[in-house]
């Protein structure tokens, strides 16, 4: 299991084990990891987890969030990257094994500048242009899995009725900047994520926490606005 080791001033003050989909940092409270400094916001920043993979990402803090002394947005974890937020430091540190079996997205994620960047930014292929208008969607190459094959429909919007094959490992869905989630395809299921913005998506009428949901067939799901039918085929 991935982590992250929290340090001021080269002394170590604990590891954080990455063992929920969504971490907050910040400094208040009700964060996971809560910081009591007045240089850390109250919502200072988010590390996003799926599968074998972490996404940082600064929710628009005062003092701004550094990796490897870089200012950040939206940050790809690699193994030892250092996170800087005022005076504390967090060391990256992956589950080297468990990313060689389960995941590729280092590998095949586009990069903009030298910096890769979050599933909702990736440039859209051609299949994808259904939803350009309305819900960006981008998804990350992968061998085919086993389990059913699902898809979803749009169900509102100026592509209603339109149909999205969800073939890949991760899928994303959203407007960013706004609220965006992740389809993730597993060998036991699909299971929706909450990635980024203050509300959560909605399925079937109420909205998710910060962990993983399992969909159903025809569940139907709402995010930035536009309703879709999430269901298998055959």
């Amino acid at each position: 299991m991935a982590k992250l080791i929290l340090s001021m001033d080269g002394l170590v003050l604990k590891e954080i084990p990455l063992n929920k989909e969504r971490l907050t940092i910040g400094r208040k409270p009700f964060n996971d990891i809560q910081i009591d400094n007045l240089a850390i916001s109250g919502e200072h920043a988010v590390v996003v987890t799926i599968l074998a993979d972490s996404f940082l990402e600064d929710l628009n803090s005062t003092n701004g969030t550094l990796v490897n002394g870089q200012p950040i947005k939206k940050h790809f974890l690699r193994n030892n990257d250092v996170v800087e937020l005022g005076k504390y430091k967090m060391k990256y540190m992956a589950d080297l094994q468990a990313g060689a079996a389960a995941s590729d997205f280092e590998r095949n994620a586009a990069i903009r500048s030298g910096s890769l960047k979050m599933p909702s930014e990736l440039k859209l292929t051609p299949m994808d242009t259904i939803t350009r208008s309305s819900v960006g969607v981008a998804s990350q190459p992968k061998p085919p899995m086993a389990g059913p094959a699902a898809a979803i429909q749009l169900l509102n919007g100026p592509n209603v009725g339109k149909e999205l094959e969800l073939t890949k490992t991760l899928t994303t869905l959203g407007k960013p900047g706004l609220q965006v989630a992740v389809i993730a395809r597993r060998p036991h299921g699909y299971f929706i994520t909450h990635v980024e913005g203050r509300q959560f998506p909605i399925v079937n009428g109420r909205p998710l926490d910060a962990q993983a949901y399992p969909l159903g067939d025809h569940d139907v799901i709402e995010i930035a606005g536009i309703k879709m039918e999430f269901f298998l085929r055959g």
